[in-house]
């Protein structure tokens, strides 16, 4: 592995050398220009990118996991996608799991020394029992993190699929199977890799779970039909949906979706196929809850 100082992510970015003199405007500026850098980098790493979602896909449909690995800001933009799949798609918690070196505490504050510990990366992968089912992405901007490369070795030796999520030029791994490098070029503080390089990681993952998601039938058109309403603002959500798929008045939609306790999905099948709600839950079940097959068959 090259030293750190070696990184392209640890580099002085030669735009910002005077940036403690420049106007705030002029700073800002600075920052938006090198932030429209991120989704070109993003776009040069679409086939790896798109490589690791048929792979997550795959896992899925064996009752496997996807694992987030990280430390820092890496780790915490992993936790935050992670949390986000079950809210969004009705998905079980356990589908898309965040680890960060440090755990929960590191979450708020810097846990310091806490990304140095490999064996600790490992520990994390035992802890979590992860097996041949599963897969594993390893965060870590610089690509130096010991925590996240001890996670990816032990995941590999258990027979999980892996795959490395990095800002920089990547060296060889032969225990990653996936690498998935979005090199975005020095950071305008240098070495601050919240910055363009968190910004990356925040657009790959976006685009990793909700593709997966999109996959596994969790949505019909862009709609996010598999909606579990759980607060005003979804009920209000679920039942436009119906409303719009179906046609009903909007009255009829929200005591449909009462019906079916909450589960926008179900409450499409029952609405537009006229089933009862066991019926609708079996026909969505027969077709991987794939709306779509439901409403064509």
């Amino acid at each position: 592995m090259k030293p750190i100082s070696d990184k392209t992510t640890e580099q002085q970015n030669l735009k910002s050398m005077k940036i403690d003199a420049m106007e705030t405007r002029e700073i800002l500026e600075l920052m938006n220009q090198e932030d429209k850098q991120v989704p070109i980098a993003v776009e040069k790493a679409i086939p790896q990118i798109s490589a690791f979602v048929d792979l997550v896909v795959e896992r899925f449909n064996r009752n496997g996991s996807l694992y987030y690995v990280g430390a820092g800001t890496s780790g915490r933009l992993g936790v935050l996608d992670a949390s986000e799949i079950p809210p969004t798609f009705s998905a079980d918690p356990k589908l898309v799991q965040g680890i960060i070196a440090g755990g929960s505490e590191a979450l708020v504050k810097a846990v310091e020394g806490a990304e140095d510990h490999l064996d600790k990366g490992r520990e994390a992968i035992r802890d979590k029992n992860v097996s041949e089912k599963d897969i594993v992405l390893g965060i870590t901007t610089s690509g130096f993190a010991p925590y996240v490369h001890g996670a990816l070795k032990e995941a590999k030796e258990r027979g999980a699929i892996t795959g490395l999520l990095i800002c920089n030029t990547p060296d060889h791994y032969d225990y990653v199977d996936v690498i998935l490098p979005v090199i975005v070029g020095p950071e305008i503080v240098t070495g601050s890799t919240r910055l363009k390089a968190g910004t990356a990681t925040k657009l790959v993952l976006n685009m990793i779970s909700t593709t997966a998601m999109i996959k596994l039938n969790k949505t019909y058109g862009n709609l996010m039909v598999d909606l579990q309403a759980l607060n005003i603002k979804l009920w209000d959500r679920g039942t436009r949906i119906i409303v719009h798929l179906s046609g009903i008045e909007y009255d009829v939609a929200r005591n449909i979706l009462q019906e079916a306790n909450g589960e926008v999905k179900t409450a499409l099948v029952m609405a537009i196929m006229k089933m009862h709600y066991i019926e609708a839950k079996d026909a969505l079940k027969a077709v991987n809850g794939s709306l779509r097959k439901v409403l064509e068959a």
